[in-house]
Formats: structure tokens, C-alpha cells, sequence
């Protein structure tokens, strides 16, 4: 698959998210919802509507596609995974952890509104996707559910991306003297970090399609891949991108004496890395043969991504 059809692709299911996203922060409130105060509803669609590459949501999407389970409910789960990656972002922008003033090209939500309703409004981000994930709307199956909620759970809390953050605080020296992270232990905080998010979407993926045992090990490795892969791609970008283009600050990283990879490789080295990553994660998929060439086309972009 081209880049340019990858594109397409990826921006189909963005459109068709958006109006997912845009569904579930109405002003209605939901059954046994007393109200949606303006204020934090409006906070909470700053933070989500109208911007992202929802690279998390596509490969929920995709990897349900796998199995030909991508359908309105899978849509569903895969805008409950967006709304805990963007939760994360508003409370990573707050002044206690990175405090940034730019993301998605505007303000943050802290900056737009205030500290206060930044974190309520990440608070109600977070609830609102187990709220989806729980509703039968999403998945008939109670079973299939219950897996879809301990999957987002585990990635994104005290062993997955909540604890990631905070390794990464405790690696810029936040609490004691900056820890020096030898190479396992910035790929474990980053796979906490970042990854166990782009895990989770694919593992949902399987979830959804009923995968076997076999099909979900092989997935789960692809996204594990495709997570680092990220991450260092990320970093690259911090290193060497253009703030217009990523909308949002760069350098910060070295500032802050982040512990990342390129930064302890460099570029040179870090770039193979990436290439070498990738082609794991492509070789992860070869039980699904050419059904999996968008998730393989996907490798390639995050590899390759500009912004």
C-alpha cells in the first residue's frame, strides 16, 4: 500500500471518528447524568475534537478490519482508547509534569481555560471511555467487554502509561538526583509510556474479531514493535522536527535531560534502529499474509512521519 492510500485510509477513519468523538461530548446529558457543566464539556472538546493523526484508534480499527469486525461498536472502542490518549495529553501538558503551552497547533487546555478545569477535564476523559467501553452499545457480548475494559486498563494505569509517566518524571530528576537509565530501562519506560497504549489498540482489534490465541500473541508483538518504533520516531522528531509542522514545541526533551534513546545513540544510530524495528514489526504479521498490508503500510508511516 502507497503512503498516499495509507493516507486516504487513515483519514476515512478520522472523519468517521470525529463524529463518534463529537457524539459522545454533546451538551445532552446521558441517562442518570444530572448535567454537563459548559465549562468542562467545552474543556473536554478542546482537548479531543479537530486534531491528531488517531493513529490509536486506526490500528483498533484495522486490526478489528483483520477479522472483519470493524464496525460502528468497534468505532466505539476505538474512540474510548482516543479519549484516554487524550487525557493523557491534557494532564502531560499541565505545568506539574511538562508544562507545555502548544498541542495539535493550539493552546492547551490549561492555557485555554485554566489548571483546574485542565484536570477535571482529563479526570471526565478518562471516566467517559470506560463509560463507552462498558455500554452494550459498544459490544453485545458482556464477555467481550469485560475484555476490552481490562485491556485499557492495564495499558493505561499503574503498570502501563501512568506508570511510565512516572518513570519518566523520576528519570529528569524530579524527586532525587536524575536516575541514569542504562539502555533496558528507558525501553521499559517508554514501552509503559507509550507503547502500552499502541498495544492495547491492537489487542483490542483482536478482542473484537474473537481472534485466536495464536492471532492475538502475533498482534500484541506487532504492536509492542510498532510502539517502540514510535517512540524513537517521536524522539527523532524532537530532535529534528519543525515545531509548525508537529504543533507543538520542539527541543524540550534535551532540556528537560529526558531520558531517550537517540539522545544517548544519536541520530545515525537511532535511525537504524527504526528501520530495524520496523521490519520486525512487518515480519509479526505474517500469519495474516497480504490481509495485514495496512498495518504494515502503517509501520512504515510512523517510521517516516514528518509531524
Amino acid at each position: 500500500m502507497s503512503i498516499h492510500d495509507l493516507a486516504v485510509r487513515m483519514d476515512a477513519t478520522a472523519a468517521a471518528l470525529e463524529q463518534v468523538l463529537d457524539g459522545l461530548l454533546s451538551h445532552s446529558p446521558l441517562e442518570t447524568e444530572a448535567a454537563r457543566p459548559p465549562r468542562l464539556l467545552d474543556a473536554m472538546r478542546h482537548a479531543v475534537l479537530g486534531g491528531g493523526k488517531r493513529l490509536r484508534p486506526f490500528l483498533v480499527m484495522e486490526s478489528a478490519r483483520l477479522f472483519e469486525a470493524a464496525d460502528e461498536g468497534a468505532l466505539r472502542a476505538a474512540a474510548a482508547l482516543e479519549l484516554v490518549h487524550c487525557y493523557s495529553l491534557v494532564h502531560d501538558d499541565l505545568p506539574a509534569m511538562d508544562d507545555d503551552d502548544l498541542r495539535r497547533g493550539k493552546p492547551t487546555v490549561h492555557r485555554a481555560f485554566d489548571e483546574a478545569t485542565a484536570i477535571l477535564a482529563g479526570d471526565a476523559l478518562l471516566t467517559l471511555a470506560f463509560d463507552v467501553l462498558a455500554d452494550e452499545a459498544t459490544e453485545p457480548d458482556a464477555q467481550v467487554r469485560v475484555g476490552l475494559v481490562r485491556i485499557l486498563a492495564r495499558a493505561s494505569g499503574l503498570g502501563g502509561m501512568v506508570g511510565g509517566q512516572m518513570l519518566d518524571l523520576a528519570a529528569e530528576g524530579r524527586f532525587a538526583p536524575a536516575s541514569d537509565l542504562d539502555e533496558s530501562g528507558i525501553a521499559q519506560l517508554q514501552a509503559m509510556k507509550t507503547g502500552a497504549l499502541i498495544t492495547a489498540a491492537v489487542e483490542m482489534g483482536a478482542t473484537l474479531g474473537e481472534a485466536t490465541a495464536d492471532e492475538a500473541m502475533a498482534l500484541a508483538h506487532f504492536g509492542r514493535t510498532l510502539g517502540a518504533a514510535f517512540q524513537i520516531a517521536d524522539d527523532l522528531l524532537d530532535l529534528e522536527g519543525d515545531a509548525a509542522m508537529l504543533g507543538k514545541a520542539t527541543g524540550k526533551d534535551a532540556g528537560r535531560g529526558k531520558a531517550t534513546l537517540p539522545a544517548r545513540w544519536g541520530v545515525e544510530r537511532s535511525r537504524e534502529h527504526l528501520a530495524a524495528l520496523v521490519a520486525h514489526a512487518e515480519e509479526a504479521l505474517a500469519l495474516f499474509g497480504d490481509k495485514a498490508d495496512v498495518l504494515r503500510a502503517t509501520a512504515r508511516f510512523v517510521a517516516e512521519r514528518r509531524s
